[in-house]
């Protein structure tokens, strides 16, 4: 009785063979080629390609090119937004501690974050120190609309951007620590 699965074939074996005694050659060997196309997702001791092109290089750089993408818009409406904190004191006609805070956290979540949208459009990766100084900077404009007395469309303005502000900067200091850790991982060193 023959093996269905055709693992106990004969040379020889094959149409009108029937009769033939089997011959004793040991199963068919296949070539080993089929080895070399053997991905094991681990990229230990996976064949070489053509050309050197290992197709997940394709999903990792579009991945990357994603995630510079959101980090740098991110980047620039924070940059916007701390913009708008400064400026809000001549909006809202505001004066005393309220207004120096607001121009002086403003300007440097601009400028830190405008510095962050600077490094990810020029392929230099975000810092998460910068992100992380940021959203500390957001933090802080929720806790000064308290704290230092603002009343009316000041305050409302300073909460919200503050809190629009420290969500967004977490955010890109999330990303920046993950993308660091991939790069990191994937033995790129950055």
């Amino acid at each position: 009785m023959s093996d269905p699965n055709g693992d106990d074939r004969r040379r020889g074996d094959g149409p009108g063979a029937g009769d033939e005694p089997p011959t004793d050659d040991g199963p068919i060997n296949r070539p080993e080629s089929a080895s070399a196309d053997i991905d094991s997702g681990t990229g230990v001791g996976d064949g070489e390609r053509p050309g050197g092109h290992d197709p997940r290089d394709e999903s990792t750089q579009v991945a990357s090119e994603e995630r510079r993408r959101k980090t740098s818009v991110v980047s620039l409406l924070v940059a916007v937004l701390g913009a708008w904190v400064a400026l809000s004191v001549l909006v809202f006609q505001s004066g005393g501690a309220p207004a120096s805070n607001d121009v002086l956290v403003g300007l440097a979540v601009a400028l830190a974050a405008g510095y962050n949208y600077y490094r990810v459009t020029n392929d230099i990766p975000l810092s998460p120190a910068i992100a992380s100084l940021v959203a500390l900077l957001g933090i802080w404009l929720i806790v000064s609309a308290a704290l230092l007395g603002m009343t009316g469309g000041l305050f409302w303005s300073t909460l919200v951007t503050g809190l629009l502000i420290a969500g967004l900067a977490g955010y890109n200091a999330y990303e920046a620590r993950e993308a660091r850790t991939v790069a990191t991982d994937s033995g790129t060193g950055i």
